[in-house]
């Protein structure tokens, strides 16, 4: 098979007919992400929907748009946690390529593209990673160029010099030697996310990395059933790579003519009332059962604020058309 750009063979692998996102069981399958893990990022992201209702004044509807939305988890544990007279106002709608789960709740639509105009909520966990890039190669003798894949063995090969666009965008955003993976296209799809906002908030959750602190040999890689595999893009496997952050907040605050916040999900859901800490030891002579569910709820909040896991997340805050809502 012909070798192609990391770009086209990542499009192709996770969002063509047969690819990883579209055909099979869904990403719960294959890795855990903060969805996934506990009901209590759900209900800090209800709290932060509590804060973001408040700001546009209870509006009817209130728009909560999931970008990458898996088979539609978040929007389902939200309806279900959702108090009834916020749950009335509700509209929620999964963005997703996949087909629509035949089990997904009525109220929850289902699109393979943004809505607009959107009043409330734009999330989207663990999407920008998944949004297909470039890599380039650059020597410390030769002018940088795109590396191509071959998507059956996954061997690469060194192609083209890289178009003007993605050298400026290495330049501003990733200067130095060795690989690296060009982010503009996931500065521009938020760009385009945050632009479907008439008003409210666009929130991004996603494993990342800053301009002082990038990898030198890149991120790119893959899963399949809970383990890290070569990134081999044809279909088999999930092939994701760290975002660039703040590069991404950049665009999308450039889009709104308004400052983003920026912080770790520790601290995020910390703010938002998750603490993660152990229920009294007395309760389990008081209460057995409630001491084993409170212990395993503890549990599963303390995964989320990890540091050097899910806890090391980003959470990209970007407001539009209202003030700042802030994490602090």
């Amino acid at each position: 098979m012909t070798s192609i750009r990391w770009r086209e063979a990542m499009s192709a692998a996770l969002y063509g007919p047969e690819g990883f996102f579209v055909a099979g069981a869904g990403p719960a399958a294959h890795f855990r992400t903060s969805v996934h893990a506990a009901p209590a990022f759900t209900g800090a992201v209800l709290r932060l929907l509590d804060r973001i209702d408040h700001a546009l004044d209870r509006p009817d509807p209130l728009h909560v748009v999931d970008v990458g939305a898996g088979r539609g988890e978040l929007l389902t544990a939200l309806a279900g946690l959702a108090p009834a007279g916020l749950r009335e106002r509700l509209r929620l709608t999964a963005v997703e390529l996949a087909p629509r789960p035949p089990d997904l709740p009525a109220a929850i639509g289902w699109q393979d593209r943004l809505p607009a105009p959107v009043t409330g909520l734009l999330v989207a966990t663990e999407w920008l990673d998944n949004v297909p890039l470039d890599v380039a190669d650059r020597g410390a003798a030769a002018p940088p160029r795109y590396a191509l894949v071959d998507p059956a063995t996954g061997d690469e090969s060194p192609g083209t010099r890289l178009d003007p666009d993605d050298a400026d965008w290495l330049a501003r955003w990733w200067p130095g030697d060795g690989r690296a993976e060009i982010g503009l296209p996931r500065d521009l799809a938020w760009r385009t996310a945050v632009d479907a906002l008439d008003r409210g908030l666009a929130l991004a959750v996603d494993y990342g990395h800053l301009l002082a602190d990038r990898p030198p040999a890149g991120t790119l890689t893959g899963f399949r059933h809970g383990r890290q595999v070569l990134p081999l893009p044809d279909g088999s496997c999930d092939i994701t790579a760290h975002v660039a952050v703040d590069s991404v907040a950049a665009a999308g605050s450039a889009a709104a003519g308004l400052p983003y916040q920026l912080l770790t999900q520790r601290a995020a859901l910390r703010a938002l009332g998750v603490d993660g800490a152990r229920p009294p030891l007395a309760l389990a002579a008081t209460d057995p059962a409630g001491y084993v569910r409170s212990l395993a709820a503890a549990s599963a909040a303390a995964e989320l604020l990890e540091p050097a896991g899910l806890g090391g997340h980003w959470w990209l805050l970007q407001p539009v058309g209202v003030a700042p809502i802030l994490l602090d």
